[in-house]
């Protein structure tokens, strides 16, 4: 039972980790970075959990992964520097 939400936290802080390694200037303070990964891991989890029911716990872990990385997605900004296709017409 402990080990669903230890593993996503753990698996969202090392998505969120590898966020920061390979977009460094497009993501907000490290800290958010850091705390939606493990918060969207950790309620991926639970989300898996739910609809899988207990027991299936690689499949939870896969969920948490896939549903921490989609929230840490929502954090990245445009590159700056660059316009957008609204701005240039």
């Amino acid at each position: 039972m402990i080990l669903e939400p230890l593993g996503s936290v753990v698996l969202g802080l090392a998505l969120a980790w590898m966020a920061l390694r390979s977009l460094p200037d497009r993501l907000p303070p490290r800290r958010a970075v850091f705390t939606t990964g493990a918060l969207g891991a950790l309620f991926g989890a639970y989300l898996m959990h739910s609809v899988l029911s207990p027991g299936h716990v690689v499949a939870t872990l896969i969920g948490a992964a896939l549903i921490g990385a989609v929230t840490l997605s929502l954090l990245v900004r445009p590159r700056s520097g660059r316009l957008s296709r609204s701005a240039a017409a």
